[in-house]
């Protein structure tokens, strides 16, 4: 299996398949819309601005299995992310991302890049960054700021 392998449903319900990023840079987030972490959606989307002319896409996976900390629907979560932080970069239908529901994308992205510990995604804003050929180059904790992961970013799209 590779990432392009998978597909997933948008936050406005039309199914998607991630063979539509190949030949980008790919950085797969799950989100909340009440967490601590949030303000990280202001830092994703100027990365996003910043880089997309240049091959970036973010992909934005709400989760509500830490703390119930995205509890609202896809309307609602959409609203939020727009009103709030004017996110402009793809977000997906609320997923799991642990346990026996967690999304075969996440199931994919963990296998392929262990947390510290082990694989399990420890909380919102875990981020995978995905090379323009599809490889899992590298995970970040929750913690890592967005702004932090820009020269990875720039490096993978210098490729």
């Amino acid at each position: 299996m590779k990432f392009y392998d998978f597909g997933a449903k948008k936050i406005n319900g039309q199914e998607i398949s991630m063979q539509v990023y190949e030949g980008k840079v790919v950085l797969v987030v799950n989100t909340a819309s009440k967490c601590g972490l949030t303000p990280q959606f202001k830092e994703l989307e100027e990365i996003y601005k910043e880089y997309k002319e240049k091959g970036l896409e973010i992909l934005g996976f709400p989760c509500n299995q830490f703390a119930s900390q995205d509890p609202g629907s896809s309307k609602e979560i959409s609203e939020f992310c727009s009103l709030n932080y004017g996110v402009t970069f793809t977000m997906f239908d609320k997923i799991d991302v642990n346990g026996t529901g967690a999304h075969p994308l996440y199931k994919y992205l963990k296998e392929q890049a262990s947390g510290l510990f082990n694989k399990e995604i420890k909380w919102n804003f875990t981020k995978f960054l995905i090379d323009a050929n599809g490889k899992v180059v590298k995970r970040y904790a929750p913690t890592v700021r967005p702004s932090k992961i820009k020269k990875d970013i720039e490096i993978l799209l210098n490729k």
